[in-house]
């Protein structure tokens, strides 16, 4: 079951003194930012006179909020931040994300945006002192959902919880509508940002094999799973990455008599690929690169797998009924004398109570109900980049080919114009942009690229009404008693 809120621990008066202290130099290092900014923006109307936001950030989590800090701090004030989840549910964090701690080393930065005073470390020492600081190994995750909302409340980021954006698509001439589930009534945006998780553009990716199994027998890792179900059964979990451990790991805590983890792989992968290039280099010049480099590097990382990190891999390791089997694909499965019967493309045999599913996730637009019926018209990177054949990899075709402001692109020129006005800044974005807009490491980078590009874009659109405002600006910079003009005596002598 997903993981409830936790209740405010009470803050020590120590505590509540450095927070309130920190608070305040976050407040001051703001107005020394010249924050907030003027809006720039020029309001707009919908086609009946409806008010209009100049950006809706669909997603309240991370991802959406450090990118409606990037809007404010760029003067683009007239925003929504969406999210169809109760307050404190944003995000993965508290639903479907089972680990103990997160994989990003503590001292990452995160979405504070360039801020000392808003980064997590430093809510952190505020909140449990320094030396805690330095004996903290990683982040917990219940903890990081908590600074999180901290973040939010610290910045007065309005998020409209229990939101649920249904659809996207065109209104007017350069309006967007969204479509509200429960409600007649669209929110009319210039601009959205599809800030919804690692899920937000695809779907669970669910083998063909569990075409042979009831739906109460098997689970996705994503999904609400009722662990003290599966006290004293059998559980078979497929895959040994990062939710896959999590998952295992979670249902041997809660009492599971065996779990039984099957991996296609023949070994164990234990070396993240990623990290022997991971740089600001990485990060600012991945998109840079041409489609080839592009793809030989996803392709190659992806091809190696990341591994579960170790102290996920080891909170599953110290259960003497918690046993791992690789070379383990699994040809079919099926239902026999009230027991899971799943046969490897080996021929062996497992039998099981139950099966989770740590197999991720597929990016593909098609599959997103929010982008009906236009999905088609969205261009992906099979429709722009052939590989050689020694690097065919249709999970990365289907990624969309954005521009570099995280927008949308058609597959055929005139057919779907507004998918420019859509920003895919999740992990959609990967293949295009790199890992900006959806891991902890570079999200305020990604935020700092989407708003340039945003900005940008309004500006242009709106560059005939900013050219009027050039023209009758009037305000004099000089009133005419702060200099003398030399000549004019003998300007009056000669009349």
């Amino acid at each position: 079951m997903s993981s409830p809120i936790p209740a405010p621990v009470p803050l020590h008066p120590d505590a509540r003194r450095r927070l309130a202290a920190l608070e305040a130099r976050l407040a001051e290092d703001l107005a020394l930012l010249n924050d907030p900014p003027a809006n720039w923006v020029p309001p707009t109307a919908g086609p009946n006179g409806e008010p209009v936001s100049d950006v809706v950030v669909v997603g309240g989590g991370m991802c959406g909020l450090v990118a409606a800090f990037a809007l404010k701090r760029a003067g683009i004030a007239n925003i929504r931040i969406l999210d169809r989840n109760s307050a404190g549910l944003e995000g993965p964090w508290m639903t479907y994300a089972r680990m103990e701690t997160l994989r990003s080393p503590k001292q990452l930065l995160g979405p504070a945006y360039g801020m000392p005073s808003l980064t997590f470390q430093a809510w952190y020492r505020a909140t449990h002192g320094s030396s805690a600081w330095e004996q903290l190994f990683r982040i917990p995750r219940p903890l990081w959902m908590e600074y999180l909302r901290w973040y939010r409340a610290v910045l007065k980021l309005p998020v409209e919880n229990g939101v649920h954006v249904s659809r996207v698509g065109p209104a007017a001439d350069g309006i967007l509508a969204l479509e509200i589930a429960g409600s007649a009534q669209p929110i009319l945006a210039r601009r959205v940002v599809l800030a919804n998780g690692r899920e937000g553009l695809g779907k669970p990716t669910i083998p063909a094999f569990t075409d042979g199994l009831p739906r109460e027998r098997w689970a996705h890792s994503m999904d609400d799973i009722d662990f003290e179900a599966l006290k004293g059964r059998r559980v078979v979990v497929i895959g040994v990455g990062a939710s896959a451990v999590d998952n295992a790991a979670t249902a041997l805590e809660a009492g599971a008599a065996e779990v039984r983890l099957l991996a296609r792989r023949a070994v164990m992968p234990t070396i993240n690929k990623l990290m022997g290039v991971g740089s600001y280099g990485l990060v600012a010049g991945f998109p840079a690169l041409s489609p080839d480099w592009r793809w030989r590097i996803m392709n190659y990382a992806g091809r190696q797998q990341t591994p579960a990190p170790s102290n996920s891999t080891r909170r599953v390791g110290r259960f003497p009924n918690a046993f791992f089997h690789f070379d383990a694909g699994i040809a079919r499965a099926s239902v026999e004398e009230g027991s899971v019967r799943l046969e490897t493309t080996k021929g062996r045999v497992f039998e099981t109570d139950f099966v989770i599913l740590g197999t991720g996730f597929t990016i593909d637009a098609t599959a997103r109900p929010e982008l009906e019926p236009h999905t088609a018209a969205v261009a992906a990177w099979r429709d722009r980049y052939t590989p050689p054949p020694e690097e065919a990899n249709e999970d990365l075709a289907s990624f969309p080919w954005l521009a570099e402001d995280f927008s949308f692109t058609e597959k055929r020129p005139g057919e779907a114009p507004w998918l420019s006005q859509v920003h895919c800044f999740n992990y959609g974005a990967t293949m295009s942009l790199g890992k900006v807009s959806g891991d902890i490491p570079a999200i305020s980078e990604g935020a700092a690229w989407l708003t340039r590009g945003i900005a940008a874009a309004l500006f242009r659109d709106d560059v005939e009404t900013h050219w009027a405002n050039l023209l009758a600006y009037s305000k004099p910079e000089l009133i005419g008693d702060e200099w003398t003009d030399a000549d004019a005596p003998a300007r009056a002598e000669a009349v």
